[in-house]
């Protein structure tokens, strides 16, 4: 696999960079031998995921004393169980099933012998390991097992209990309810109430399945619901009176939450000429209401701040709030602003985004001493509001670089220790996914203080993602070279420069990305140290007739630096040099942030920063920025500031283009 050949090669510069000072000559000894066993383990593991043991069977004297060949003949073993060579798996999950791999290769086992109607050696397995998990891909292969051995009672008790689920079960459940079906013990009482929790978790499709096998009232009931979920305008604009059970009113609120996420102005309207007419309970209101109002801020409509005032109750809570704020800031509605954030409860109110704010309001209604106060106590920290502050009170930035202090004996015996050591290896193999597993299950029961230096540890390594999140782990925040290190640094320089965007700038996406994980994908497919969906690989690398290969190429750390800084010049470009945007567009794509523009004038950047409608997209630009200054300062040695670099933002001078990056 060329992807695990190119990782090898670079772990391979990071370990002679390790082992670069003076050692003796068993040391050295032994750093040849474990260079060799990585070397053969790569070259002999692709080959054992395809079934081909030739590889590691010549160099079996070498590979049988690593500590990675369980982790090799596991994935061999996997391809032997699709062929029902059974007993060398049996073998090896009886010598090595403590082990990580041995229980991967487990979990393999059991579906192939379950899903091949062995079921005998399926269920042996099932009750020694499985049993009480509530996996349902398990739990019915075993009841299958369990219709063959006429274990009638635990059939029907678990059978019925997995089948009451109001979405779609696993496919190894079908047999299961198929003779339940046969034995009229899944009937129409529980197609019933199967129905109604598919209604509940609106999952209209599978309502209208059941309905099939349910009296005609069902269908017509799936049928209502499906209408007020794929036309809710209609269902509200033709609403009628001389139906007013409890469901028709439920159908009427859950049409009004629809249309707001696009037209909150227009749900507000056919929600307050319904709103009269029908007996909705006091949550359905609020609950209606909110949805309305909160969608009608992130949207940005003239009626949000009166929607948002509104509300009273349960419905204020803390995200209701925060937008009551948001609007206000809009507006520069100063006074708002201060009376809002004063209201708020004191563990919201301390919240560094409201004291930054109250303080901003503060100044700008002329309250310049308070302000002041404020803003000199939160300058000492080191993030986003902070150095807003700090700019704000004319004051320096406290970086508060605090290193830890290494601990080597410590140190020395945790790298002794077999967990860490395989962990180790499986980083510097390029199976970093494998190792971020192990690493996380060696240090979660450590210590605080031991954390911390199990962190030094990864560092040292050059396993940044886990130095990261091990220090943060044990609330250690302030050793900065640990906490935003600078791999890849000619990479980043040279793709950076030749992109015309800032080193530290793409440092700070990559660190916001990934934490520096060449090898990570997103649950929406972004892949790779910075993050690139792969079609946005694609089409980027055509912009720049830069060799494209999928997904070695955005696991490849240089190429995907070289894709992702490129693709923030476009998003520059897009977006007229404005990095607020550009940065937002990176996270949440051009065609939201264009969405979000205003229509006409401008809007200070701050502002608009806190008026993204995603909190993920929101929270994303403040740290890109925020670690935007630390990157520059460990990058430079120089202090930038942040409020110059927040651009306003204005809207379109013309039509805006799609581009095919979108």
């Amino acid at each position: 696999m060329p992807r695990i050949i190119f990782i090898a090669t670079h772990s391979l510069l990071l370990l002679a960079a390790i082992c670069s000072s003076p050692a003796s000559a068993q040391e050295s000894a032994d750093s040849g031998l474990i260079s060799e066993q990585r070397r053969l383990f790569r070259a002999a593991y692709s080959d054992a995921e395809l079934g081909n043991w030739r590889t590691a069977a010549k160099h079996e004297a070498l590979l049988k004393n690593y500590v990675l060949w369980p982790d090799l003949r596991a994935a061999w073993l996997r391809t032997r169980v699709r062929n029902h060579d059974y007993s060398q798996v049996d073998l090896f999950l009886d010598q090595y099933g403590i082990l990580k791999p041995a229980r991967e290769l487990r979990y393999h086992y059991a579906l192939t012998l379950g899903s091949q109607g062995e079921f005998p050696r399926y269920l042996d397995i099932y009750q020694a390991f499985y049993q009480g998990l509530d996996v349902a891909q398990l739990d019915c292969l075993a009841l299958q097992a369990e219709i063959l051995q006429g274990r009638e009672l635990r059939i029907i008790n678990r059978g019925i209990e997995k089948w009451l689920v109001g979405r779609n079960q696993v496919e190894e459940c079908d047999p299961v309810f198929e003779h339940l079906r046969g034995r009229d013990l899944i009937g129409a009482p529980e197609y019933g109430q199967r129905f109604e929790l598919a209604i509940e978790q609106e999952q209209f499709a599978i309502a209208r399945y059941l309905s099939l096998s349910l009296p005609p009232d069902y269908a017509q009931r799936a049928s209502q619901w499906s209408g007020v979920a794929s036309n809710p305008a209609d269902s509200l604009e033709q609403h009628s009176t001389s139906n007013n059970s409890d469901e028709y009113r439920r159908q009427l609120a859950h049409a009004a939450k629809r249309i707001a996420y696009k037209e909150p102005e227009k749900a507000a309207l056919l929600w307050r000429d319904v709103l009269p007419q029908y007996p909705f309970t006091d949550k359905q209101r609020g609950d209606v209401d909110r949805h309305i109002a909160l969608w009608a801020a992130r949207r940005h409509t003239d009626i949000a701040t009166d929607l948002l005032d509104a509300l009273s109750g349960d419905a204020k809570d803390a995200e209701v709030r925060s937008w009551q704020v948001r609007t206000a800031l809009m507006k520069r509605d100063w006074p708002s602003v201060v009376a809002i954030i004063n209201g708020m409860p004191q563990d919201q109110q301390y919240q560094e985004e409201w004291r930054f704010w109250l303080a901003y309001a503060s100044q700008q209604s002329g309250d310049r001493s308070y302000a002041e106060q404020v803003f000199t106590a939160l300058a000492v920290e080191r993030s986003y509001y902070g150095f807003l502050a700090a700019d704000a009170a004319g004051l320096e930035y406290q970086f508060a670089d605090n290193p830890l202090i290494a601990d080597d004996p410590a140190i020395a015996k945790f790298e002794q220790r077999d967990s860490f050591v395989r962990a180790r290896e499986l980083f510097f193999v390029g199976l970093e996914g494998r190792g971020r597993s192990e690493w996380d299950a060696a240090v979660a029961w450590l210590t605080a203080e031991q954390k911390l230096q199990a962190s030094i540890l990864a560092h040292r390594w050059g396993w940044h993602s886990r130095a990261i999140a091990t220090a943060a782990t044990a609330g250690r925040l302030d050793d900065l070279e640990i906490r935003y290190p600078l791999p890849y640094r000619q990479a980043f320089e040279t793709h950076a420069n030749a992109s015309n965007v800032p080193r530290s700038w793409a440092y700070g996406i990559a660190r916001s990305e990934s934490l520096f994980m060449r090898d990570i994908q997103s649950s929406a497919g972004a892949v790779g140290l910075m993050q690139l969906m792969p079609e946005t690989g694609k089409r980027t690398a055509r912009r720049l007739n830069y060799p494209y290969a999928g997904h070695i190429t955005l696991t490849n750390p240089d190429s995907n630096i070289r894709l992702g800084t490129a693709y923030m010049r476009i998003m520059m470009d897009r977006f007229d040099d404005n990095r607020v945007l550009a940065t937002a567009a990176y996270n949440a794509g051009p065609l939201n942030v264009e969405a979000w523009l205003p229509e006409s004038g401008s809007i200070d950047g701050m502002i608009w920063i806190e008026n993204i409608p995603f909190e993920e997209t929101r929270k994303y630009v403040r740290r890109v920025f925020a670690t935007d200054i630390i990157f520059h300062w460990r990058l430079t040695g120089e202090l930038p500031r942040l409020t110059p670099q927040i651009n306003r933002v204005k809207a379109p001078t013309s039509p805006l283009q799609v581009a095919e990056s979108d």
